[in-house]
């Protein structure tokens, strides 16, 4: 969440700031900044009057040593902490009504973030050719049902539309990818692998900013648990009320999950294939460092997803987000789209985002910069590296010959076994 200070030092650099994300969200920064006044006053109250109950402790004290009547002081001192007591009650009231209404503020967009909405999203770099074909295109649905590598209608009927279910060296294929990044990402980036659960409670899922705004968009048990829509949520919360050691940031982990959101495929857009789904495979970057670390890392967290793309000789386009296209979270967001030559579409496949404090302070994230330094809180920042459906796409659509078979880059062939993939039993 922003700090509280500086939307009571700076209301107005902070309502500008928002104001690019094309949000109007002045109303609730009005009532944040009058719950804050509140519980300030609140608590200079409470303090004025435990300072006159001390005074009258005393005067218990000296009247009992002279041995008369201290009745009229107790009664007053009881008093005092009967209201004492009713205004603590008061000042937790307004903690969280006031914790409530920062949940619902987004992150401050970076100054280096283009103004505007999507239409403003900047091509910062790009890598590799899209290929050229002497034959038509096909879009990677007909090329994996004739491959023998998904089956979209068995996976619909088993659970629903959005429910991808992969069959033979399909099925191969989605364990190589993510057995390659696992080792990737270990062996030469230096993360540290973690396998987390794949259901979460609600305080993870607030710390790092799904709830409370994207509840809808989170499938709930019976018993209050939410299904992950990104390992960012267990990973990062893996040290929530943590206070980390300063000598030991930046550091990272990576983890494959599943993952799990109820708004894939909304609003009848890109619901044939893999391009949208409900479940889907990802393995995720997560980084936590200091303050004055975290431009950097946040360039070194993107060229770790690229990596990703590269070896797999995807051509792809790094897009920095304008304002009022980041996430809630996010300070400042990259997105690496790759090409998919049979939809002939930049798809999206990996977001790398900072968040700065956003997320330590909503799940309590601090180091110490020092061993006998006051706790500060951390930053925290995470890139998919990468998502696998729309991966699947490119590597389908852009490796397709013509004889329908699609050739597989030398990178995944090791985990594949194969160089090519071909119907079965061809």
């Amino acid at each position: 969440m922003i700090d509280i200070r500086l939307l009571r030092d700076s209301p107005d650099d902070v309502r500008v700031a928002l104001r690019r994300r094309r949000m109007d969200l002045d109303s609730v920064i009005d009532q944040a900044l009058r719950l804050d006044a509140e519980r300030r006053a609140l608590l200079r109250e409470v303090e004025s009057l435990k300072a006159e109950r001390n005074r009258g402790s005393e005067e218990v004290a000296r009247i009992k040593r002279e041995k008369q009547d201290a009745s009229a002081v107790l009664l007053s001192v009881k008093d005092l902490g009967e209201r004492i007591k009713a205004l603590d009650d008061r000042v937790r009231g307004v903690d969280e009504a006031l914790q409530e209404v920062m949940l619902r503020l987004p992150n401050v967009p970076l100054p280096e973030v283009p103004d505007g909405d999507a239409t403003a999203n900047r091509v910062e770099r790009s890598w590799g050719t899209p290929p050229a074909f002497s034959f038509p295109a096909k879009p990677h649905w007909e090329l994996g049902e004739a491959l023998g590598l998904f089956d979209l209608a068995r996976g619909a009927k088993v659970t629903g539309s959005g429910f991808p279910l992969f069959t033979g060296r399909g099925a191969r294929l989605v364990r190589a990818l993510i057995n390659f990044m696992l080792d990737l990402h270990t062996t030469e980036h230096g993360y540290r692998e973690v396998w987390p659960p794949y259901l979460v409670n609600r305080d993870s899922a607030t710390g790092t900013g799904q709830l409370p705004d994207f509840e809808s968009n989170m499938y709930l048990t019976g018993d209050g648990y939410y299904l992950i829509p990104t390992a960012e949520v267990p990973v990062t919360n893996m040290h929530r009320d943590d206070v980390l050691p300063g000598a030991r940031l930046p550091f990272g982990y990576v983890a494959y999950t599943p993952c799990f959101r109820r708004e894939a495929g909304s609003h009848g857009k890109d619901t044939r294939g893999l391009i949208r789904v409900h479940q889907f495979d990802k393995v995720e970057l997560v980084r936590f460092c200091r303050p004055e670390q975290s431009p950097d890392e946040h360039q070194r967290l993107t060229a770790h997803a690229e990596a990703v793309l590269q070896r797999l000789e995807i051509p792809y386009r790094v897009v920095l987000l304008a304002a009022g296209d980041l996430g809630r979270a996010s300070a400042k967001t990259y997105d690496l789209e790759v090409w998919a030559a049979g939809v002939r579409a930049w798809l999206e496949a990996s977001s790398s985002s900072t968040f700065t404090d956003y997320q330590a302070r909503r799940a309590n994230i601090r180091f110490r910069p020092r061993a006998d330094a006051k706790p500060e809180f951390a930053h925290t920042l995470n890139a998919s590296g990468v998502a696998f459906p729309r991966t699947i796409v490119a590597l389908l659509e852009n490796n397709q010959q013509a004889d329908g078979s699609v050739c597989l880059p030398p990178a995944l062939v090791p985990y594949v076994g194969t160089d090519r993939l071909v119907p079965d039993g061809s």
